[in-house]
């Protein structure tokens, strides 16, 4: 018996994967392997496909671009429309391959199919959420510093009793152990809070601080000091410096995919803060943040692959 891949022979008893020709011939259909990167695309057209490292979501136009020029991705267009950008980035141990793209708009939900996007055409092995947030602890958290989250609290889930009595129910989530590990590597090496030069021109001359820390993230944008938000979250975790939309979108995705038997991506946020979810709140900072954001990506590397 002959058995071919992706081919067309004539004859008797031939055995193929895709199309078979020919008197007894059949067609047999393998299933994808359980540690497979590949994405379906590839393994479908029969291509040797790149392996990706790591898949970065942005939500801003000022996240994207700061990553892009970080890490000198180029842009790519996909077939059916969708804009990625690929690039690779030497480290001492090897070159990581980084794959980016930017959701179409704020909240856990256009992140979460922003991801979806990204696992369907390049499943990287790191999913990194990198961008701006807004601060709330008033030392670690001042315009400009990093925290780096391995652990997330979604504040959303909540029961609304009579006479407005509101009980929040958070949800708190960590990323997998290899990732804690390799930042907990990252702040051996270079210190808590590690102290980096400013990456924007006009900063440059200025220190910024990075900070482990834990991430609230829910849908609403918080511009008061006073929110019930804020006292929530500090009062739920001492270690909550910072907000966003997004974060929570990126555990829930990470723990739903876990079921699967493939391989499920580590994941990473990384948030740059532009504010302090007060009544300051504002865009004046965003590239500011964005750009410290996406430097700090480019240092956690060496460690995340």
């Amino acid at each position: 018996m002959i058995n071919n891949r992706g081919i067309a022979s004539q004859g008797d008893n031939n055995n193929f994967s895709s199309n078979a020709v020919g008197e007894n011939a059949h067609v047999s259909v393998a299933a994808p392997s359980c540690d497979s990167t590949r994405p379906v695309e590839a393994e479908a057209a029969g291509e040797q496909a790149t392996v990706w490292d790591v898949g970065v979501v942005t939500i801003l136009s000022e996240e994207l671009r700061s990553v892009v020029d970080e890490l000198k991705l180029e842009r790519r267009k996909e077939p059916g429309g969708l804009y990625f950008y690929q690039g690779k980035h030497a480290t001492p141990e090897g070159t990581v391959r980084i794959v980016a793209t930017q959701s179409q708009s704020q909240g856990q939900r256009s992140a979460m199919a922003a991801l979806e996007n990204l696992r369907r055409h390049y499943e990287p092995r790191l999913w990194a959420l990198v961008g701006v947030g807004g601060g709330l602890h008033a030392e670690h958290a001042r315009i400009g510093n990093i925290i780096v989250s391995t652990d997330i609290v979604y504040y959303e889930n909540r029961k609304i009793n009579p006479r407005g009595d509101v009980r929040r129910r958070g949800e708190h989530r960590q990323a997998p152990a290899p990732v804690v590990h390799a930042v907990n590597a990252f702040f051996t090496d270079h210190g808590t809070p590690a102290r980096i030069n400013g990456q924007l021109t006009t900063h440059t001359s200025e220190e910024f601080e990075v900070y482990p820390g834990v991430i609230g993230s829910g849908e609403a944008v918080i511009a008061d000091r006073e929110s019930e938000i804020r006292s929530y979250l500090t009062n739920y975790h001492e270690k909550v410096l910072a907000v966003d939309m997004e974060a929570g979108g990126l555990s829930q995705y990470w723990q739903e995919n876990s079921i699967h038997g493939g391989i499920n991506p580590g994941w990473i946020v990384i948030r740059g803060v532009s504010d302090n979810a007060d009544e300051g709140k504002g865009h004046a900072y965003h590239e500011l943040a964005a750009r410290n954001a996406a430097y700090i990506l480019r240092k956690l590397l060496p460690y995340l692959c």
